[in-house]
């Protein structure tokens, strides 16, 4: 029986980020894959998806040159092309996690791994053993009982990247971040997409104000919005697929060629042995402590299996602290309330913190500030206008509460928030921060001088 000081069960971003960790605290390290190295993320999910939106976002640029004073005669787009790079791009990410595995010492398992008690691992017949093991095993594609999916006419996010054939119709099930993501990238194709959405608005988890922006410019591109909305049944006997859908004005029967289901997702725990071991779950969750400790001690679990955001950068920053932990290092908890979220759709959405809607209902006095990109020369130059930069600031001692943004290359500029909220900066240390001119950064500053009456552009 082959022995480690850490086993990693998973080779997701929290899996692979962990062991990489541990290998570089002196601990023999091991990690358990089944499929490919780098997990659902880096091969079907946050990178080639990022493949897809980028082909969609210069495809769209070549539909609209003549705006930028260039001619580009008859763009056309070839979507067998476009999922093919997507792929190779995913293929050479999981081969770079290849590389730092053996970079790193890293003995690497493909197989099924089944926790077994006793701090062992039966990986399809062959068992090791392990001072600690972490649990990085992920999540899928949720289903609803209204709307199981067949991988064919009802599909997931995984088949949603590799269709064989662009579909001329879709209905997109749930508007969070895959879902809105696909419904550009298949509408900027030239797919009819429609919407369906529960709650009274998409990106729900998002400042009001940003969930109305993108539903605007979704409707001006061309997507069917219906929020309020739920699909009941599916059926998909036909050559494509009817949904009935209830709203507020009755029911509503849609057809297209194809049912995306974009409600969610379910943790990867059945089947992996966490019932022979005595691991705590609740409600599809491992319950962890606040240095991923599970109920029996050496076992430990890190991602979309706790109940903490599953995202990518989550995940990972629970492996190395889990580890780092581990080697006895003093650290401190997570910050769950500074975690941001990124939406990769056009125009992008980007947001940490409190929205206003959370800061009123906590009863805090707040000072808010917004700044539009039509008022940005950058965005004017770039000819990318829609959407807003949004901050939310304690009135009394200037702690920056929230920060929400739609927008070109907003996913990029969150990180300046999540960092000034992590050091405590107030909203007159942003001010007093030069941003350079002309950036789309500055419009950060620009709306903190609006929450402060001082804005200059506005």
């Amino acid at each position: 029986m082959s022995k480690y000081d850490i086993i990693v069960l998973g080779s997701g971003p929290g899996g692979y980020v962990a062991a990489i960790r541990a290998s570089q605290l002196g601990f023999k390290t091991a990690i358990i894959e089944k499929e490919s190295l780098g997990g659902i993320c880096l091969n079907w999910g946050c990178i080639p998806t990022k493949a897809l939106l980028k082909s969609a976002q210069v495809f769209e640029y070549l539909k609209h040159a003549e705006d930028y004073g260039l001619k580009v005669k008859d763009a056309e787009h070839d979507f067998d092309a476009v999922v093919k790079r997507s792929r190779g791009v995913a293929d050479g990410m999981s081969k770079g996690v290849q590389f730092l595995m053996k970079k790193n010492k890293i003995d690497v398992i493909n197989g099924y791994g089944k926790l077994k008690p006793g701090k062992k691992i039966d990986v399809d017949g062959t068992e090791y053993s392990a001072d600690n093991i972490i649990i990085a095993t992920g999540a899928r594609s949720r289903e609803l009982p209204s709307l199981p999916q067949d991988g064919k006419k009802v599909i997931g996010y995984r088949e949603a990247m590799s269709l064989e054939k662009q579909p001329k119709k879709m209905i997109v099930v749930g508007s969070g971040a895959i879902g809105v993501e696909f419904a550009y990238f298949y509408n900027s194709m030239g797919t009819e997409v429609t919407v369906v959405e529960y709650l009274p608005n998409v990106v729900p988890v998002e400042d009001e104000d940003v969930s109305k922006q993108l539903e605007r410019s979704f409707k001006k591109s061309g997507i069917n919005i219906m929020t309020s909305a739920e699909v009941t049944s599916v059926d998909t006997s036909g050559e494509g697929v009817k949904a009935t859908v209830k709203t507020k004005k009755g029911e509503e029967v849609l057809e297209a060629d194809i049912i995306l289901s974009a409600v969610g997702i379910k943790t990867n725990i059945e089947n992996i042995g966490l019932e022979d071991v005595g691991i705590v779950v609740d409600r599809d969750k491992i319950i962890v402590n606040d240095f991923y400790q599970t109920n029996i001690p050496g076992y430990y679990a890190i991602g979309d299996v706790t109940p903490g955001q599953a995202l990518a950068h989550v995940a990972s920053a629970e492996g190395i602290l889990c580890v780092e932990k581990l080697a006895g290092q003093h650290v401190e908890p997570l910050d769950y309330g500074n975690i941001p979220g990124c939406t990769y759709c056009t125009p992008e959405i980007a947001s940490v913190g409190l929205t206003e809607k959370q800061a009123r209902e906590k009863g805090l006095d707040i000072k808010v500030g917004k700044f539009p990109f039509s008022a940005s020369g950058k965005a004017s130059a770039a000819g990318t206008k829609d959407g807003f930069v949004k901050v939310i600031f304690d009135a009394k001692y200037g702690e920056w509460l929230g920060c929400h943004m739609i927008g070109a290359g907003v996913t990029d500029m969150i990180a300046e928030a999540v960092l000034g909220r992590k050091l405590e900066t107030t909203g007159h240390e942003v001010l007093k921060a030069v941003h350079p001119h002309p950036t789309m950064s500055e419009a950060v500053m620009e709306a903190v001088a609006d929450a402060y009456d001082e804005v200059i552009h506005l």
